[in-house]
């Protein structure tokens, strides 16, 4: 470290304590040339996970535009909000796992499978803007295949506190 005094880059730390939560730490130094005391704060650089499209273009990762999606798929939906903000902070955890970079097919598959365990039609209207449906056959396949998915036994709307009970725990998918 370059005393800012007299431009030596001797010096000794004679104290150091983090601050904010420990993102950040301050450090107490002596300059070693000139005797003067300064103080430095250190912080963590992180690196953006950035997002590769599907046409290899790459944008830094952003929470809201997910949750904007999952929120337009959800629209007029018995989906409460903490169920979508839920769903939204399971994927984005998740992410973390990644080191730099992440597909968005491999986040749109983990809205989708979460997707499929709280709410069948918001699962076909994200489907059908992730998939890129192009005409009524895709909607038609992509319905298809979530029947054959269903259980007979299944309902889509279970009455009372179980649909709700059932949100929160196809969260944890």
């Amino acid at each position: 470290m370059r005393c800012p005094f007299c431009t030596s880059e001797n010096d000794m730390v004679i104290d150091s304590r983090p601050i904010d939560a420990a993102d950040v730490i301050r450090r107490r130094r002596a300059c070693k040339g000139c005797g003067k005391r300064f103080t430095t704060y250190e912080r963590l650089e992180e690196m953006p996970l950035m997002v590769v499209k599907s046409d290899d273009r790459r944008e830094p990762f952003d929470r809201d535009k997910l949750r904007r999606g999952v929120l337009r798929a959800c629209e007029k939906r018995p989906i409460s909000l903490d169920t979508i903000d839920q769903l939204v902070d399971s994927v984005e955890y998740e992410l973390k796992d990644f080191v730099m970079e992440v597909s968005s097919r491999e986040i749109g598959e983990k809205i989708l499978k979460r997707l499929h365990g709280i709410d069948q039609v918001a699962y076909i209207r994200f489907a059908s803007v992730y998939r890129n449906f192009d005409d009524i056959d895709s909607f038609l396949s992509e319905i298809k295949k979530l029947k054959a998915r269903r259980s007979p036994s299944r309902t889509l709307r279970p009455a009372g506190n179980d649909y709700k009970r059932r949100n929160v725990a196809a969260l944890s998918v």
